[in-house]
C-alpha cells in the first residue's frame, strides 16, 4: 500500500494494531547485497579520510543542512538540565487540572463512544483551535527552514510552499471510537485529521490539543511527494548527534512532527497569555509522553526520550521550564513555623 491509503500517525500505535497502520512504505529490495557492499566500502573509505585529514572535511561539511550543529554535543549540565525539565514536565501533570494523561494510560482504557461528554468537548476545542493550529504550523516550518539552512535550496523552498498549501486546506477533525488513542492523517483525504476519543479525551488543555494538531499538520504538509523530507533528516541527524539516539527514517519524521508541535504550543502560549505559570502551560505539550511503560519501536522513540530529543534540539523550552519553576519556588511564602 502507498502512502496516500495509509494513515500517517502522530503517537505510539497500540502494538497490536501497527502492522496494518505503519505509514512507512515498504523499501525496494533488489540489489540490496550489491548496495550494501558499495555503502560499506564508501563508509571505510570516508571514516578513514575523517580520521587522517580532518580539515580537509571541513568545506564539505558547509553543503549539509544546518551544517553550524554538526559539532553540536550536550554538555554533562546541559544533560542535568534536560532531566530536571523532564521530572518538571510530568510533576507539573500530575497538578495541573488540565494536564494530559499519559499515552500508556489512554491505551488501558476502555473505548469511548464518540457521543460521550468529554469526547464531544474535545472535538469541538479540537475544531475551534485547528485554524489557528495552521498558522502556527505554518510559521515554525518556515522557522525550521531558516534554522536548518534550507530557505536557500531552491527544491526545498519548492516543496515547503506545497507543503504550505496542504496545511491551508485541512478543514476538518474527525472524532472515532476505532482510533482510540490514535490522531492519524489519510492523505488520500487530506482536509481530515481523525481522532482517536481517548485521544480527544486525555488532552483537555488548549496547548497540548494544538501540539498534537500541530504534529498531525506536519504530516499533511510532507504529504505524498515527500515535500519536507530534508527537514526531517537534518532535524533527526541534530538529534542523533546531541542524544546519542538513532533518530533516521520513519523516528525523524515523527520526532520533527513533535517539534513542530512543541514549537506551535509555545507561540500558542505567548499569543494568548493567561494566569498559568509559563512552566504548566510549557509543560501540556509534551506531559502526554510522561509514561510508567517507556517503550518505543522502530517508528517512534520511547515517550520520555522524545520529551529528552525535543529538550536537546530546543533548549530554550528547557530553560524556561526549569528558571519558570525555580523562580516559582523562589516566590513562594514560607510555611510559618511553630511557636
Amino acid at each position: 500500500m502507498t502512502k496516500g491509503v495509509q494513515p500517517r500517525h502522530g503517537r505510539r500505535l497500540n502494538r497490536q494494531n501497527s502492522d496494518h497502520l505503519r505509514s512507512a512504505p515498504p523499501r525496494a529490495r533488489g540489489s540490496d547485497s550489491v548496495r550494501r557492499c558499495g555503502f560499506l566500502l564508501l563508509l571505510a573509505f570516508s571514516l578513514v579520510g575523517a580520521a587522517v585529514t580532518p580539515a580537509q572535511r571541513k568545506p564539505a561539511e558547509r553543503s549539509g543542512s544546518h551544517s553550524s550543529h554538526l559539532r553540536e554535543s550536550l554538555s554533562p549540565e546541559a544533560r542535568e538540565m534536560i532531566e530536571r525539565a523532564i521530572g518538571i514536565v510530568c510533576r507539573e501533570r500530575k497538578t495541573d487540572p488540565k494536564g494530559s494523561v499519559p499515552i500508556d494510560d489512554m491505551q488501558a482504557r476502555p473505548s469511548l463512544p464518540v457521543r460521550a461528554p468529554e469526547a464531544v468537548a474535545g472535538a469541538q476545542r479540537a475544531q475551534v483551535l485547528l485554524p489557528v493550529a495552521r498558522n502556527l504550523v505554518i510559521n515554525s516550518l518556515q522557522q525550521l527552514a531558516t534554522e536548518y539552512n534550507l530557505r536557500n535550496v531552491r527544491e526545498y523552498e519548492a516543496g515547503l510552499q506545497r507543503a504550505i498549501a496542504r496545511v491551508q486546506a485541512v478543514r476538518s477533525v474527525k472524532p472515532d471510537m476505532d482510533s482510540r488513542d490514535n490522531a492519524s492523517v489519510f492523505l488520500r483525504r487530506p482536509h481530515t485529521i481523525t481522532f482517536g476519543t481517548i485521544f480527544l479525551a486525555g488532552l483537555p488543555s488548549d496547548e497540548g490539543m494544538v501540539s498534537v494538531l500541530a504534529h498531525e499538520l506536519t504530516h499533511i504538509a510532507d504529504g505524498n511527494q515527500d515535500s519536507l523530507s530534508s527537514l526531517f533528516r537534518a532535524v533527526g541527524n541534530r538529534a542523533s548527534l546531541l542524544t546519542g539516539l538513532k533518530v533516521h527514517d520513519q523516528r525523524a519524521e515523527e520526532l520533527t512532527c513533535d517539534l513542530v508541535g512543541a514549537l506551535a504550543a509555545r507561540s500558542f502560549v505567548s499569543n494568548s497569555p493567561d494566569y498559568n505559570p509559563l512552566p504548566r502551560r510549557i509543560a501540556r505539550s509534551m506531559e502526554h509522553n510522561c509514561v510508567d511503560e517507556d517503550e518505543g519501536d522502530e517508528d517512534h522513540l520511547a515517550p520520555r526520550n522524545t520529551i529528552r530529543a525535543l529538550l536537546a534540539l530546543h533548549p530554550e523550552l528547557m530553560r524556561e521550564l526549569v528558571a519558570g519553576r525555580e523562580e516559582k519556588t523562589r516566590l513562594r511564602p514560607a510555611a510559618s513555623k511553630p511557636n
